[in-house]
């Protein structure tokens, strides 16, 4: 016997998250709950605003739909869905069958969202990798190069991981690699997407000696994992990916030809956070994810994040918008 559950959340986020060109007041989002007999699997969908494709409204409709066929016993072609409907559905699916396992990587790259005192301060406590990772080109490309450099010298076995978000011309690339002395690039592990162009991308890594990582170049449509010189890194980011059956494929295919593949957040609650932590765990066990953004929240969902102090909201709390 099959039942569904259908819930929409809200949950208010810390007033300095921005996303591109705009201010993340609250993040909203589904939660799909499967039943099945005695068992149940839980998924979050949530499009992140000026990210993903698709409205949260879009993703609504399509998951009830999904949910019918669901219901009635048919196949789904889930990667036909939107990427945070394929995500969210096959980690409920995954749940129910018992296929998506309970260890996690719990291992975070630290985001540098302030002082960047406070992040240094932070990784010469910590054990382990000392990997962290900066927002560039929000600012002057000069700062960042500044501030990436003071982060090297201050701790030279750190690993950054930079992502710029396409923000730079290769004239601001070139100025932020200027300002990171030669011997302190190997400090960066790879920097995500400096420039528009990818072309523009792989010159500024033949030019600089400084690794880049593919993001939002994965999620273009004819995408192809392969092996160029000065990539070091896919970024793979299932909300705005697809199903886990789809991101597997994508680290398969990252470390068959030797790249790093690096499960990160969508801003996900603190219930998405855990599925992607045993995600990595499961499927990349020796790469630190990049999965720092509870921070960025004033509240937690259902499943608590590891040492985080904030409220929690349980199921029962939330709007239930659909349920057969």
């Amino acid at each position: 016997m099959r039942s569904v559950k259908l819930y929409r959340y809200q949950l208010p986020m810390d007033s300095g998250v921005i996303l591109r060109d705009q201010r993340l007041v609250t993040r909203e989002g589904l939660v799909v709950e499967l039943i099945q007999g005695d068992k149940v699997g839980v998924g979050e969908i949530a499009p992140l605003p000026e990210f993903s494709n698709e409205t949260l409204e879009q993703a609504l409709d399509q998951t009830k739909q999904l949910l019918e066929l669901w219901l009635e016993g048919q196949n789904i072609h889930i990667n036909d869905a939107y990427p945070s409907v394929a995500f969210g559905f096959s980690c409920a699916m995954a749940e129910l069958a018992g296929e998506l396992p309970l260890t996690a990587n719990y291992a975070v790259a630290p985001l540098c969202s302030g002082d960047p005192d406070e992040l240094i301060e932070r990784l010469n406590t910590e054990n382990g990798d000392r990997v962290a990772k900066i927002k560039v080109g929000m600012y002057e490309a000069v700062r960042d190069g500044i501030v990436a450099n003071m982060f090297i010298e201050a701790i030279p076995e750190v690993q950054l991981r930079l992502d710029a978000n396409r923000k730079w011309t290769p004239l601001k690339a070139q100025q932020f690699a200027k300002y990171v002395k030669p011997e302190n690039r190997q400090g960066i592990a790879f920097l995500e997407e400096p420039c528009i162009d990818p072309q523009d991308s792989l010159i500024f890594a033949e030019q600089t000696g400084i690794n880049i990582a593919w993001d939002e170049t994965v999620r273009e449509p004819h995408f192809e994992v392969k092996a160029q010189p000065g990539v070091a890194a896919i970024i793979i980011k299932p909300t705005l990916t697809g199903s886990l059956a789809r991101c597997i494929e994508l680290v398969e295919q990252a470390q068959a030809v030797g790249l790093t593949a690096v499960i990160s957040s969508s801003l996900e609650s603190s219930l998405g956070l855990n599925q992607l932590a045993r995600f990595a765990q499961w499927q990349t066990p020796n790469v630190t994810p990049g999965l720092d953004t509870m921070q960025l929240f004033k509240a937690q969902l259902v499943t608590p994040w590891p040492d985080s102090e904030l409220p929690m909201i349980s199921l029962a709390e939330l709007d239930l918008v659909w349920q057969k």
